[in-house]
């Protein structure tokens, strides 16, 4: 897969306990974007925010969190990044969604020598 030079950086903020059903959410959101065929997501933990509601999520043992901020990023195309929005979209209950423009500088991947075949 190649992307073009102009790319869109979605990023998703929600909390580690945001669940899709019996899944935490965050897995559900890499999983849905791997089903369709998104260039890649990365899930980064926060160790400490705050949202919509003010409360302070932190890390630090005396106030311990179960609910860490997390982010979803997913780089791609804007078309390709608009329709998978518009299928999870629903799901996201709470949290902040944002849409900027990206220049992809690479987007690279090692064959690995076993199969010699570029990942699908």
């Amino acid at each position: 897969m190649e992307l073009p030079k102009e790319g869109c950086l979605l990023r998703i903020y929600i909390g580690e306990s945001d669940r899709h059903g019996s899944q935490e959410l965050y897995e559900w959101l890499v999983m849905q974007a791997r089903a369709q065929g998104l260039a890649g997501a990365t899930v980064l933990r926060g160790i400490m925010g705050y949202g919509a509601h003010s409360r302070i999520h932190t890390f630090k043992i005396e106030r311990l969190s179960t609910d860490l901020p997390i982010i979803v990023e997913i780089i791609d195309t804007r078309d390709a990044i608009e329709r998978y929005l518009d299928s999870v979209e629903d799901s996201i209950h709470e949290g902040l969604v944002t849409l900027e423009n990206v220049q992809v500088h690479a987007y690279r991947w090692r064959t690995p020598p076993s199969t010699g075949q570029k990942p699908s």
